[in-house]
């Protein structure tokens, strides 16, 4: 069960013990998300990173299947806002990244990375960028990383708890 944790900025740890919870936590972002959001997720294989994109879609009222976009690179998810999720696992070169022109895209939507590191060189300033560690027990703890216009906000209120 995650415990409440206080901080001054969108900056903290959070618990996940079940892909359900992984999946809160994204729908509480999907629900306060703006225009130009922009998560950046960054984790081994396995490690949640699809089923926070899930829940994400789920806060922003998209219907439909949502998967990891491995094979096509960019899926898009209409909803309150669209919903540009990006697989960066098989790109080859920053340039086939930018080709995707996801980060314009979002700025009118939201934009969820999975496998962000391979791509942060160009990503914006304004970011969220959440570390998903899996840990002896299997339980996930997310490391949530502000960056840009992200620093100062509460965690609680980015996560909803």
């Amino acid at each position: 069960m995650s415990s409440p944790v206080t901080v001054p900025s969108a900056q903290g740890t959070r618990i996940s013990l079940a892909a359900e919870e992984t999946r809160a936590f994204g729908r509480a972002l999907g629900a306060r998300a703006q225009p130009g959001t922009l998560l950046a997720l960054i984790g081994p294989l396995g490690a949640g990173k699809t089923q926070l994109a899930k829940g994400v879609a789920d806060g922003l009222g998209v219907r439909g299947v949502v998967n990891s976009p491995t094979y096509v690179l960019m899926n898009e998810h209409p909803g309150r806002l669209v919903l540009f999720h990006v697989d960066a696992y098989r790109l080859q070169t920053i340039g086939e990244f930018e080709d995707l022109a996801a980060v314009e895209a979002g700025e009118d939507g939201v934009v969820v990375i999975e496998w962000g590191t391979a791509v942060t060189a160009v990503l914006p300033r304004d970011r969220l960028e959440i570390q998903f560690n899996v840990e002896e027990d299997d339980a996930r703890t997310l490391v949530f990383t502000p960056r840009g216009s992200w620093m100062g906000r509460p965690l609680e209120e980015v996560t909803g708890r």
